[in-house]
């Protein structure tokens, strides 16, 4: 290296360590020590060694926030994430969180008087994201897609200004390996500038800042993403690997520590003592709701302690140890115009209410969910009313109420106002209500297939699987999401053509379509390359596990946690086709309700038929293979669970268990091994002694689990 090079590398280490600072002073400390055109002078100056000296740049430098664009047709490759981004249970009264507490107690075996900790925030209302870095450099950036596997967004994650490319080490060391956490929002005023300049420009509007921050993530220029006021803000911290640095004991410890390392620091975020504490939060964020600078729809509390967030786990959908606890929604009015009923892919008919469009915090309502026949009946609905209309968690859109009848002869104007999209011609379609005060009716039969309705409870449901095109499109749909085959490249346009071509009458023809490569072609937008695309993921999509393809089976009551369940209980798919109502409720987390469920859909010869169909079109299943610990008594073998235990709460007995190497059942059968009687235990233990089963109290299930005190 030349001495001018080695000036020109010695500068350029000089400028970035500059930038940095007065990044972090400008996003962090909200405190700068320069003005702005000092800082670009540096930023020029730094970009100006960079283009002369090539070799200088450095993937962290805070010149090389925005990237290529991504290749014409190419998009982001997915990536699954070492920790899943589980969702958080929303609450909507003081009762449900108290009841939410109660529940951590017993898992906890936590006495009432025994206080807890938690750190509370706004819930903000934007798109969740998870970053990477390594020795201090960010290196990835995930979306949470759907908890499980996100898309890498990494490019467009480097434009947003306040995420550090490095971390600042100035007060604490970097660790190996951080994941940090957060959401990237737009603040409400920077969203109503650039919206603005949009319509300056010619370019439509957004409607939400949510909507423009998730909508941005996605672009595939970085520079575009550039373009707008995105913000990150860190929540939690998933994972960190190296460093006494790095070692904490609180959730508080480590936001102060990602605050240490570069991230903004939330000023909204607090640490209290008890419910009471969250309850005071929340009273006084709601009357501030409307002074943040974010949209937020509640808060989130999340216990302080790290190592009672460990005992606790989480469920296969969310963790057990935070909340959010959500405001109350926004309410308007608008004019029922009609009531439409829509068939889903289980085949359930639900009414859904078309209004006049009416702005509710932010979006633009035009269809409301009407749930089922009795909660429109219990309304008094009348097409014409006045309706209040809520979005319930500042998300799905409802009728509560109705806020005055509709009255006397029809408005001269009421014909022509109907939605364009229920009529055929001048005439209402199948299944739609759009009469000046007509009463609401359910259907006789399937507003899509004519088929006979069928009562169940409070629902009505058309029971012709395979010859009801909505039908045949929803479960298509469900069957090849994320969990299930994963054929990412067929939309609900594709499906929709497909069923009206007649080369779908049921997902498992998806597996047949090989055979009808020439015809695919034919169809409006396909074309040689669509169809290839299409059936390389079907042929991929052969080779599935036994998991997923019951998923896929769209088995009412079965998703993805309770296909897991079967999964691992029965070893084949034959042998749970042939499971009895009795055997099916000793998986545990299974009633009486979805046992049934599962038995009579194995039952049925159409759906005995599209088991066929799938086998037939080379549908391949792979079976889980258990790890059994030899070195466990548990190891292979099934534990139920009676009565009361002392030391631990149910969960927590049937984590360890697991933990073991052992399965928990919720019944008593020829099949299982021990029986663990706690408190008030009842007629298992009888049952166990009948089938010779060894019963254990709790002090002994203890010793044998190696946990004795």
């Amino acid at each position: 290296m030349t001495s001018s090079e080695h000036a020109a590398s010695q500068r350029a280490d000089e400028l970035r360590a500059q930038l940095r600072r007065h990044n972090y002073l400008y996003y962090v400390e909200a405190r700068p020590q320069v003005s702005d055109a000092e800082y670009d002078r540096l930023f020029r100056e730094l970009e100006q060694l960079e283009r002369e000296h090539p070799a200088l740049v450095t993937p962290d430098s805070p010149t090389q926030r925005v990237g290529a664009p991504l290749p014409e047709g190419q998009g982001f490759a997915k990536r699954r994430h070492e920790l899943p981004m589980l969702s958080i249970d929303s609450l909507f009264t003081e009762d449900e969180v108290r009841d939410f507490e109660k529940g951590i107690r017993r898992f906890l075996m936590l006495a009432e008087d025994a206080a807890l900790d938690w750190v509370v925030e706004p819930k903000f209302d934007g798109a969740s994201t998870s970053l990477i870095y390594e020795h201090g450099r960010f290196v990835a950036g995930v979306t949470r897609g759907d908890g499980d596997v996100g898309e890498e967004i990494t490019a467009n994650l480097r434009t947003v200004r306040n995420l550090p490319l490095r971390l600042f080490e100035a007060r604490r060391a970097a660790p190996a390996l951080l994941e940090v956490r957060g959401e990237i929002l737009i603040e409400r005023a920077a969203f109503a500038r650039f919206n603005a300049e949009r319509e300056r420009e010619g370019r439509p509007v957004l409607a939400n800042p949510r909507n423009a921050a998730a909508g941005a993530l996605r672009r595939n220029d970085p520079a575009e993403v550039a373009r707008y006021p995105l913000q990150f803000h860190p929540w939690a911290i998933a994972r960190v690997e190296g460093g006494a640095s790095a070692r904490f004991n609180t959730h508080w410890e480590g936001l102060e520590a990602l605050h240490d390392w570069g991230f903004p620091h939330n000023p909204w975020a607090e640490r209290v003592s008890g419910l009471a504490g969250c309850f005071d939060y929340h009273a006084r964020m709601l009357a501030r709701r409307g002074e943040l600078p974010f949209d937020v729809d509640g808060i989130v509390a999340k216990l302080d302690s790290l190592a009672l967030r460990e005992r606790l786990g989480s469920t296969s959908r969310s963790t057990r140890w935070q909340f959010a606890h959500k405001f109350p929604a926004n309410e308007a009015t608008s004019t029922l115009r009609a009531i439409e009923f829509q068939v889903g892919a289980l085949g359930r008919l639900t009414p859904r209410a078309h209004v006049d469009p009416v702005e509710i915090g932010g979006v633009v309502v035009r269809h409301s969910t009407l749930h089922n026949a009795d909660y429109v009946r219990a309304l008094g609905l009348r097409i014409g009313d006045r309706v209040f209309l809520e979005r319930a968690g500042d998300v799905i859109p409802q009728v509560i109420a109705v806020a005055q009848a509709a009255e006397g002869e029809a408005p001269a104007d009421w014909r022509a106002q109907r939605p364009a999209e229920l009529l055929d011609g001048d005439a209402p379609r199948a299944g739609v209500l759009c009469g000046w005060r007509e009463e609401f009716a359910v259907p006789a039969s399937c507003p899509a297939c004519a088929t006979a309705l069928v009562q169940e409870g409070k629902f009505w449901r058309c029971p012709n699987l395979y010859g009801c095109a909505p039908q045949v499109i929803g479960r298509t749909l469900m069957a090849t999401r994320r969990g299930a085959l994963e054929i990412d490249g067929l939309g609900e346009r594709m499906v929709e053509q497909l069923v009206a071509a007649g080369f779908l009458r049921s997902t498992a023809d998806l597996f047949h379509l090989d055979a009808l490569r020439e015809r695919l072609v034919e169809l409006e937008r396909w074309g040689e390359k669509s169809v290839a695309g299409l059936l390389a993921q079907i042929e991929r999509a052969r080779e599935t596990s036994f998991e997923r393809f019951l998923v896929a089976l769209a088995i009412p009551d079965v998703g993805a946690a309770t296909a897991r369940a079967l999964a691992l209980h029965f070893a084949t798919l034959d042998e749970l086709r042939a499971a009895s109502l009795e055997e099916l409720q000793h998986v545990e987390g299974i009633g009486p309700e979805v046992a049934r469920s599962v038995r009579e859909w194995f039952e049925r010869p159409e759906n005995q038929a599209e088991l066929e169909r799938y086998f037939s079109g080379g549908l391949r299943l792979s079976y889980p293979r258990v790890e059994v610990r030899s070195d466990s008594p548990f190891s292979g073998k099934t534990v139920v669970f009676t009565g009361t235990l002392a030391q631990l709460g149910r969960a927590e007995a049937k984590k360890l268990v697991e933990s073991l190497g052992g399965k928990v059942a919720s019944a008593i059968s020829a099949k299982t091994h021990f029986l663990v009687q706690g408190e008030g235990g009842g007629s298992k233990k009888d049952k166990a002694a009948a089938l010779g089963i060894q019963v254990l109290d709790e002090a002994a299930f203890l010793a044998l689990a190696g946990r004795a005190s």
